[in-house]
């Protein structure tokens, strides 16, 4: 056995010169591919900066959308316990007014939206949320840009319109009017009072889009807050929060 293993020890290895049979023949053939990593399809790709524009796509996927139709506006109808006696409009208008704020991230319905046709201005009366200034402001003259501390009554007066007739607008016609502006509409020939109310701010002229001003008028005149003007020709009927009585004008 020992010689054997010195024969073979002893014998020279084939030089690569000698074809097949050479040195080639016993080491392994090269490789067909190159040699890689088989987790490299599994690595994550290179991160890279993203554009201004994938940025601001991203971005408004994740907006919420705030988009407000015409039929948002609608007040929904909120169901009354059984046996409970229902509020009267005015008491109804006042208690939604003063009803708690939802809390953040519930979807806000507005009782009505007033929509001044002078300023064109829109302003929305929500549950729990203070109106007495912007309200004030909503009503302020036109023409000199005064305003003045109008008598909160006057919105729960709109908004208990806006609630009878189902209405999500209520447009507003007239609210304050300075002592100036008051003065040329009378030089005009307009029918306004020389001591009018809207020039204490207690007053408003409104009208509801898709009611008759009969059914508006009588309407308001049960509310019994105080005057009541009923004016066909022009379409609006005015309230004030001064002594009670009514009237028809042109």
């Amino acid at each position: 056995m020992l010689a054997v293993m010195v024969l073979l020890v002893a014998a020279p290895f084939p030089s690569g010169d000698e074809g097949n049979g050479g040195l080639g023949a016993i080491l392994p053939a090269e490789p067909l591919v190159g040699a890689c990593d088989e987790r490299e399809p599994h690595f994550a790709p290179a991160s890279r900066e993203r554009s201004k524009k994938e940025l601001w796509l991203i971005e408004k996927a994740r907006r919420p959308s705030v988009r407000t139709e015409e039929a948002d506006l609608v007040p929904r109808h909120r169901g009354r316990e059984v046996g409970k006696k229902a509020l009267a409009p005015k008491l109804e208008a006042e208690a939604r007014l003063a009803e708690t704020m939802l809390p953040v991230g519930n979807r806000i319905q507005p009782i009505a939206t007033l929509y001044n046709l002078w300023n064109r201005e829109a302003m929305p009366l929500l549950a729990g949320r203070p109106y007495k200034r912007p309200f004030q402001l909503f009503l302020r003259d036109h023409y000199t840009k005064e305003s003045t501390r109008s008598d909160t009554r006057l919105a729960t007066v709109l908004a208990a319109a806006a609630l009878k007739f189902h209405s999500p607008r209520v447009e507003v016609v007239s609210g304050y009017r300075s002592p100036k502006y008051n003065l040329m509409l009378r030089k005009k020939g307009h029918q306004v009072a020389r001591e009018s109310q809207h020039m204490q701010g207690t007053a408003v002229d409104f009208r509801v889009r898709g009611v008759t001003t009969e059914a508006l008028g009588e309407f308001v005149r049960g509310l019994h807050v105080g005057g009541v003007g009923y004016y066909p020709r022009t379409h609006f009927i005015h309230a004030d929060t001064a002594k009670v009585r009514y009237w028809t004008g042109g």
